[in-house]
């Protein structure tokens, strides 16, 4: 001990198990999944709500707003097979929107809500806001990007998945 100074005093959250570095990569991906789980519940909820764009035609409409897309998408035939049936195609987006939001929020099945939540936001990129210059600009390549580290994590913490592999280790005899 070199003038009286400890040495070892300062640095023991860096050598310890269960320290704050640890704490803070298992809870990392929490704040995504609640922003992504409440928005994608809010988007459902607003499209299910709105009775303009649940319609085939008219302002603000499923059907206009894909209408108004088809040319300047990456892949007009998806925006076809959308405008063949448009409101089932806005129910189908907003019940999916509603899964994937509810399935991540509360960590059930979470690494194929993010799935499901990705293959929305690729959809809508290729089609919606495909044409969007700068790219950055468009919201859906952020949100594709964004469902990654979940599909790769799932829920760690604070989910229905965390509680079930707790409850199969627990019932089997490992923890």
């Amino acid at each position: 001990m070199a003038h009286g100074m400890r040495t070892d005093s300062h640095t023991s959250y860096v050598r310890s198990s269960g320290g704050w570095r640890e704490s803070g990569s298992r809870y990392a991906l929490l704040p995504l999944r609640i922003f992504l789980g409440v928005t994608f519940i809010y988007a459902g909820l607003d499209k299910l709500t709105d009775s303009a764009f649940m319609s085939a035609t008219g302002a603000g409409s499923i059907g206009d707003m894909m209408e108004g897309v088809r040319d300047i998408s990456a892949i007009p035939a998806l925006v076809d097979l959308s405008l063949k049936s448009p409101v089932g195609f806005g129910y189908a987006i907003a019940f999916g929107e509603l899964a994937v939001g509810i399935g991540t929020l509360i960590g059930l099945f979470a690494r194929i809500a993010a799935l499901g939540g990705a293959l929305i936001s690729l959809s809508l990129w290729l089609t919606v806001s495909w044409s969007t210059e700068p790219y950055y600009y468009g919201n859906d390549l952020a949100y594709l990007m964004a469902w990654l580290p979940l599909i790769l994590a799932g829920a760690s913490v604070f989910s229905v998945d965390a509680m079930l592999a707790t409850r199969r280790r627990h019932s089997s005899g490992l923890g």
